[in-house]
């Protein structure tokens, strides 16, 4: 798997997560525990098969654009 974002937001990680689930592509929270023990400190890592990146990442613009 491979990062396709890292924020520190997690709203917007859950956001992408239901965006990408409802387009079939599987995806792994990492660092998410250190995440919410240090806050912005640690940012949570959304991560994808790497042959599903290209997609995710059109997926999620176009979530973000509206």
């Amino acid at each position: 798997m491979v990062e396709l974002v890292k924020t520190s937001n997690p709203v917007r990680i859950s956001f992408l997560q239901a965006v990408l689930a409802d387009a079939g592509i599987e995806t792994f929270l990492a660092d998410a525990g250190a995440a919410s023990l240090w806050g912005s400190t640690i940012p949570a890592r959304l991560m994808v098969d790497e042959a599903d990146l290209d997609r995710a990442r059109r997926l999620i613009e176009a979530a973000e654009a509206g």
